[in-house]
């Protein structure tokens, strides 16, 4: 039989978090908070690093990035969320609902490889530190960004095609707050084993391969700084990691936590709470770790601020 006869399903349903009134209002405000924050935050660091020419190096160029693909991650995601929140049909097309997994897988792909070559550049900074203008090109930045992007967008439209070619008509109900790959192929009707062998080994190689080179990258940083003497020496090698590790701690653990087990395993409440964190909380929570950790960024808004204020005296 052809599968468009089968594919009786034209839009879906998504179920929320909650079916309380009080509790969806309550999340809605949290979660427009939380959005805003991030806007205004990854927004505001692309904006800095944009202007202060002084952090015109490889690693904000990296970290320009990373605003970009956490702004547009949220965007993905929480805007459509925030409108299920208010209303009470909580309908998403067929073709936007696997837009938006496209570009969940997308994103997370991109940016698992933009740590990676994050990590790359801080040991290169840290254990080669005399070689990091000449190693650190701007040929070899924009070759690791195209690189990430590229296998991000392979890998998402490799998912999406397989996944999309799945026949949905059974429900149409996803109990989720967002089109995911576990509902989603909760809900078909035809068997799923290969296409969930084919996300599991995606999932793990992107993982894996890009936690293996940023392990691989700080392995080596520790050895260095173990050498150096000087504390003062020691702690300013760390300092310049700290919030690269902190932001690799959390987003890898939710991402590992979520995607990195059999389908069988996923229970709705744990991995939505997952789920909000890597896709709401984390867009937020990166700007606030890399800006309030980093006194180059503190400085170079000072620097934007005293200019306009001159700017300003001056007319």
């Amino acid at each position: 039989m052809d599968r468009r006869n089968n594919t009786h399903v034209s839009d879906f349903i998504l179920t929320g978090l909650t079916e309380s009134e009080e509790i969806q209002l309550v999340l809605f405000t949290v979660f427009l908070m939380i959005y805003l924050i991030s806007v205004l935050g990854n927004s505001g660091m692309i904006l800095i690093i944009h202007l202060d020419l002084q952090l015109h190096t490889p690693m904000y160029f990296f970290l320009s990035h990373l605003s970009f693909l956490d702004l547009s991650y949220s965007t993905a995601i929480t805007p459509k969320t925030l409108q299920n929140l208010l209303t009470s049909m909580k309908h998403i097309s067929y073709i936007s609902c696997f837009t938006q997994l496209y570009f969940l897988i997308f994103l997370g792909t991109t940016e698992c490889f933009l740590l990676s070559s994050m990590a790359y550049d801080r040991y290169v900074a840290i254990c080669n530190p005399l070689y990091y203008p000449v190693v650190m090109s701007k040929r070899l930045c924009c070759f690791l960004i195209f690189g990430s992007y590229l296998i991000g967008f392979t890998n998402s439209t490799i998912n999406v095609f397989f996944i999309s070619r799945l026949d949905f008509c059974d429900s149409n109900v996803i109990h989720h707050f967002f089109c995911d790959t576990s509902p989603i192929l909760d809900l078909s009707c035809t068997d799923t084993r290969a296409v969930e062998i084919m996300i599991l080994i995606s999932a793990g190689s992107v993982l894996m391969v890009s936690l293996i080179s940023i392990s691989a990258s700080y392995l080596s940083i520790l050895a260095t700084v173990l050498k150096i003497t000087s504390t003062a020496g020691k702690r300013k090698s760390f300092s310049t990691c700290g919030s690269h590790l902190l932001g690799v701690t959390i987003f890898y653990g939710t991402m590992i936590f979520t995607y990195l087990k059999p389908r069988k395993s996923y229970t709705l409440g744990k991995d939505q709470v997952a789920s909000v964190f890597y896709t709401i909380v984390i867009p937020m929570l990166n700007p606030l770790i890399y800006s309030l950790r980093n006194k180059e960024v503190k400085h170079a808004l000072v620097r934007l601020m005293q200019k306009r204020e001159g700017s300003r005296q001056l007319k």
